[in-house]
């Protein structure tokens, strides 16, 4: 079937644009690398599929994480089909009787793509989830400015921290990250998560864990706990840190995926103005230390908690194949466990 280059073959395989666009699309950022998606084409339509069979049990009993990995997802296709000269139509859960079916994106009419996508599609393999200690040279105010206004543009808002409330919110990340080192069930969640494994293309590889910050400025997520051969070496971060959080302007499974499409463009944003990211979600997992991130006034729904700066280059995480992610329209609408 074919549609201005937005073809797919006889068996229902993407090829050309489609596999452009969903390459860029499976490149997105998820908890702990679950990678939580799956694809289904239709002509000139990509069904965004959420994988529930890749939840995080113990991190993520709600879904919340797994569908801002979904949305995030569906962010990198919007921007990639738009960044190959066609407007994005999107339907976020467009139908109730199938709960997977998470977006429906259709390639709209023809459009001369705006620099800002192009830039922002050109940066989606160059993200990559930073661990590493930052410089201290602080992050320019235009820079940040970027970053919230990218957030706004997905109906999103993102708080750069003053001093104060940095030190508080990275308290509650610390305590967070305390917490866990006492639920045995979470040992198991990431060792599942973080175990090598001969051509294995998703979990968080040990390239990608980063060292230890000796005196806890920044709390970075301990993935070498459960893993004593790969304990992590101290390094000195910086004193600091600039710290973010992600606002939506709701709490529910529809504001979820919103809010991973407005973080997706902070970090792509963040990339193209030569930043570094690291996310810190530890205290967003925790339903009482989320409750003390939360903006009660506005109605605000604290998401997630980023770090920017300045980093050396940090080490892609595995992808699955988009050939592992696809599911074929004729082949029914449920997706496979």
């Amino acid at each position: 079937m074919n549609g201005s280059g937005w073809t797919v073959d006889a068996d229902g395989v993407p090829q050309g644009r489609w596999r452009e666009c969903l390459e860029a699309a499976i490149a997105a950022p998820s908890v702990h690398n679950t990678q939580p998606w799956r694809f289904r084409v239709h002509g000139t339509t990509v069904d965004v599929l959420a994988d529930h069979g890749r939840r995080l049990d113990v991190l993520d009993p709600t879904g919340r994480e797994l569908l801002i990995s979904v949305g995030a997802a569906a962010f990198n296709l919007r921007v990639a089909m738009l960044a190959r000269g066609h407007v994005p139509m999107q339907h976020l859960l467009p139908d109730a009787n199938e709960p997977d079916l998470a977006a429906r994106i259709t390639v709209g009419p023809p459009t001369r793509p705006p620099v800002t996508a192009v830039m922002l599609a050109q940066a989606i393999p160059r993200r990559h989830t930073n661990r590493q200690p930052f410089s201290g040279i602080s992050v320019p105010a235009e820079a940040l400015a970027d970053l919230c206004a990218a957030a706004e543009t997905e109906q999103a808002r993102l708080v750069v921290l003053d001093p104060v409330a940095r030190n508080a919110v990275l308290d509650v990340v610390r305590i967070a990250e305390h917490r866990r080192r006492h639920q045995p069930a979470y040992w198991r969640e990431l060792s599942d998560w973080t175990r090598p494994g001969a051509g294995r293309r998703d979990g968080v590889p040990p390239e990608a864990f980063g060292p230890w910050d000796a005196l806890e400025t920044v709390p970075i997520r301990d993935f070498s706990f459960v893993r004593p051969a790969r304990r992590r070496g101290p390094a000195p971060f910086e004193h600091a840190p600039t710290i973010a959080v992600l606002y939506t302007p709701g709490d529910s499974p529809y504001e979820w995926l919103r809010g991973g499409q407005a973080l997706e463009r902070v970090l792509l944003t963040a990339t193209v103005r030569g930043l570094a990211s690291t996310l810190m979600t530890q205290p967003v997992e925790v339903p009482d230390l989320r409750a003390l991130l939360q903006d009660p006034a506005g109605g605000y729904a604290a998401q997630a908690v980023l770090r920017f700066g300045y980093g050396p280059p940090s080490a892609p995480a595995p992808r699955r194949s988009l050939d592992d992610v696809l599911v074929h329209a004729g082949r029914g609408s449920k997706v496979p466990d």
